[in-house]
Protein backbone atom coordinates (compact mmCIF):
# COMPACT_ATOMS: atom_id res chain seq x y z
CA UNK A 1 0.00 0.00 0.00
CA UNK A 2 1.46 3.83 -0.84
CA UNK A 3 0.93 5.76 1.74
CA UNK A 4 1.66 9.35 1.62
CA UNK A 5 1.82 12.10 4.55
CA UNK A 6 0.92 15.85 3.67
CA UNK A 7 1.96 18.02 7.08
CA UNK A 8 1.46 21.19 7.63
CA UNK A 9 -0.12 23.60 10.00
CA UNK A 10 -3.21 24.66 7.84
CA UNK A 11 -3.67 28.30 9.37
CA UNK A 12 -6.12 28.42 7.94
CA UNK A 13 -6.78 25.24 5.36
CA UNK A 14 -6.59 27.58 1.53
CA UNK A 15 -7.97 26.09 -1.28
CA UNK A 16 -4.33 25.79 -2.61
CA UNK A 17 -3.65 23.07 0.13
CA UNK A 18 -6.78 21.54 -1.08
CA UNK A 19 -5.74 21.59 -4.48
CA UNK A 20 -2.13 19.89 -3.45
CA UNK A 21 -4.01 17.28 -1.55
CA UNK A 22 -6.59 16.36 -4.44
CA UNK A 23 -3.90 15.99 -7.39
CA UNK A 24 -2.15 13.96 -4.48
CA UNK A 25 -4.64 11.77 -3.65
CA UNK A 26 -4.93 9.78 -7.29
CA UNK A 27 -1.26 8.91 -7.14
CA UNK A 28 -1.48 6.77 -3.42
CA UNK A 29 -3.84 4.29 -1.84
CA UNK A 30 -4.01 6.62 1.14
CA UNK A 31 -3.09 10.40 2.29
CA UNK A 32 -2.62 11.14 5.73
CA UNK A 33 -3.21 14.54 6.08
CA UNK A 34 -1.49 15.74 9.94
CA UNK A 35 -1.64 19.05 11.77
CA UNK A 36 1.98 19.26 13.00
CA UNK A 37 2.75 21.36 15.66
CA UNK A 38 5.56 23.94 14.17
CA UNK A 39 7.35 25.68 17.08
CA UNK A 40 8.28 28.28 15.33
CA UNK A 41 4.32 29.25 14.15
CA UNK A 42 1.86 30.81 16.75
CA UNK A 43 -1.24 29.28 15.35
CA UNK A 44 -4.46 31.33 14.93
CA UNK A 45 -7.10 28.80 15.00
CA UNK A 46 -6.97 26.41 18.00
CA UNK A 47 -5.94 22.83 16.76
CA UNK A 48 -9.23 21.37 16.97
CA UNK A 49 -10.77 23.76 14.38
CA UNK A 50 -8.23 23.10 11.96
CA UNK A 51 -8.81 19.02 12.15
CA UNK A 52 -12.24 19.71 12.02
CA UNK A 53 -12.36 22.02 8.85
CA UNK A 54 -9.80 19.28 7.55
CA UNK A 55 -12.47 16.84 8.56
CA UNK A 56 -15.03 18.48 6.54
CA UNK A 57 -13.71 19.53 3.62
CA UNK A 58 -12.69 15.52 2.88
CA UNK A 59 -15.13 14.22 4.58
CA UNK A 60 -16.56 12.78 1.37
CA UNK A 61 -12.86 11.30 0.39
CA UNK A 62 -12.39 7.54 1.33
CA UNK A 63 -8.39 7.92 0.64
CA UNK A 64 -7.66 10.63 2.95
CA UNK A 65 -7.27 10.31 6.85
CA UNK A 66 -7.03 13.58 9.34
CA UNK A 67 -4.63 13.54 12.13
CA UNK A 68 -2.16 15.42 14.12
CA UNK A 69 1.16 14.46 15.38
CA UNK A 70 4.56 16.09 17.50
CA UNK A 71 7.63 15.73 17.33
CA UNK A 72 10.03 15.19 13.96
CA UNK A 73 7.79 14.53 10.91
CA UNK A 74 9.97 11.69 9.41
CA UNK A 75 9.30 9.86 12.80
CA UNK A 76 5.47 10.23 12.46
CA UNK A 77 5.87 8.63 8.99
CA UNK A 78 7.55 5.79 10.32
CA UNK A 79 5.10 5.27 13.10
CA UNK A 80 1.99 5.59 10.17
CA UNK A 81 3.86 3.19 7.43
CA UNK A 82 3.84 6.52 5.21
CA UNK A 83 6.51 5.82 2.41
CA UNK A 84 6.23 9.37 1.07
CA UNK A 85 5.90 13.09 2.27
CA UNK A 86 4.29 15.75 -0.11
CA UNK A 87 5.22 18.97 -0.23
CA UNK A 88 3.41 21.88 -2.31
CA UNK A 89 5.53 24.31 -4.09
CA UNK A 90 4.42 27.72 -5.08
CA UNK A 91 7.65 29.51 -5.59
CA UNK A 92 11.66 28.97 -6.04
CA UNK A 93 12.08 30.58 -2.51
CA UNK A 94 9.64 27.56 -1.30
CA UNK A 95 11.50 25.14 -3.43
CA UNK A 96 14.98 26.07 -2.04
CA UNK A 97 13.17 26.10 1.79
CA UNK A 98 11.52 22.61 1.07
CA UNK A 99 14.81 21.11 -0.73
CA UNK A 100 16.56 21.27 2.55
CA UNK A 101 14.37 20.13 4.23
CA UNK A 102 13.51 16.75 1.91
CA UNK A 103 17.56 16.79 2.27
CA UNK A 104 17.91 16.70 6.01
CA UNK A 105 14.85 14.08 6.18
CA UNK A 106 16.89 11.79 4.11
CA UNK A 107 19.70 11.68 5.85
CA UNK A 108 17.34 11.18 9.06
CA UNK A 109 15.36 8.10 6.97
CA UNK A 110 16.33 7.53 3.60
CA UNK A 111 13.40 5.50 2.68
CA UNK A 112 10.75 8.02 3.29
CA UNK A 113 10.70 9.76 -0.42
CA UNK A 114 9.92 13.80 -0.25
CA UNK A 115 7.87 14.31 -3.46
CA UNK A 116 6.89 17.80 -4.49
CA UNK A 117 3.88 18.98 -6.29
CA UNK A 118 3.59 22.29 -8.11
CA UNK A 119 1.04 24.34 -7.13
CA UNK A 120 -1.76 25.25 -9.75
CA UNK A 121 -0.51 28.46 -11.33
CA UNK A 122 -3.59 30.90 -10.23
CA UNK A 123 -2.61 29.74 -6.67
CA UNK A 124 0.73 31.27 -6.43
CA UNK A 125 0.37 34.20 -4.70
CA UNK A 126 -1.95 32.29 -2.23
CA UNK A 127 -0.41 31.68 1.55
CA UNK A 128 -2.03 30.61 4.92
CA UNK A 129 -0.01 34.04 6.41
CA UNK A 130 -1.60 35.94 4.01
CA UNK A 131 -5.28 34.96 4.85
CA UNK A 132 -4.55 34.99 8.02
CA UNK A 133 -4.06 38.54 7.57
CA UNK A 134 -6.66 39.20 6.13
CA UNK A 135 -8.92 37.07 8.54
CA UNK A 136 -7.35 39.07 11.33
CA UNK A 137 -8.95 42.46 9.62
CA UNK A 138 -12.19 41.01 8.85
CA UNK A 139 -11.39 41.08 5.28
CA UNK A 140 -13.26 38.48 3.23
CA UNK A 141 -11.44 35.20 2.85
CA UNK A 142 -14.30 32.95 1.18
CA UNK A 143 -12.33 33.36 -2.32
CA UNK A 144 -9.55 31.54 -0.27
CA UNK A 145 -10.71 29.11 2.22
CA UNK A 146 -12.93 26.13 0.98
CA UNK A 147 -16.75 26.59 1.69
CA UNK A 148 -16.68 24.10 4.20
CA UNK A 149 -14.23 26.26 6.55
CA UNK A 150 -16.04 29.36 6.51
CA UNK A 151 -18.60 28.16 9.24
CA UNK A 152 -15.61 27.58 11.46
CA UNK A 153 -13.86 30.83 10.96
Amino acid sequence: MKIALFPGSFDPLTVAHVDIIKRSVSLFDKVVIALGTNSTKNAMLSSQTRISILEAVFASEPKVEITSYEGLTVNFCKQIGAQYMIRGIRTVSDFEYEKAIAQMNHELEPEIESIFILSNPGYSYMSSTIVRDILRHNGDISKFVPKEALTFL
